[in-house]
């Protein structure tokens, strides 16, 4: 194994309404990829400010947390910078009010010719399946998620 050279935190929400779930698909540099909503933790912040800061930067949305749902235990190697380990914290979270709510259904729905573009889409949990989401850690997630019976 690479020598691991540093951490990655991240922080995600999990917005569950009408039994929809919420995703967000991304492309960088042509890497196109289905997660949950959230970014990466800055100096100086905290796992909550993060998802705060990230759902206002990337929605234009204020948000409520619910509670802490899970924590990485396990080893997961950063799919952007291979040497480094993602650390992985999700939060069951809610719009404050109805209109910030997205409302796309249709997957990667941005202009393609884009070098990093960024839409959101509710999934029925109860249909999701792990092989749509594409990190191990939110594959992991969704398997708590369906277990807990949210």
């Amino acid at each position: 194994m690479e020598k691991v050279t540093g951490f990655t935190i991240r922080v995600y929400g999990l917005f569950i309404d009408e039994g929809k779930l919420l995703l967000s698909d991304e492309c960088v540099n042509d890497f196109y990829f289905t997660k949950f909503p959230g970014g990466g933790l800055e100096f100086g912040e905290g796992t909550i400010d993060a998802l705060h800061r990230e759902m206002s930067e990337e929605l234009d949305a204020e948000i409520q947390i619910i509670k802490h749902f899970y924590t990485t235990d396990f080893f997961v190697s950063s799919a952007f910078a291979p040497n480094k380990q993602v650390l992985s914290i999700y939060y069951l979270a809610a719009f404050k009010k109805e209109e910030d709510k997205p409302a796309y259904a249709q997957p990667f729905n941005f202009d393609k010719s884009l070098h990093k573009a960024e839409s959101f889409r509710w999934v029925k949990l109860n249909e999701l399946q792990e092989n749509e989401l594409t990190f191990p850690i939110d594959k992991h997630v969704l398997g708590l998620l369906k277990a807990s019976g949210l």
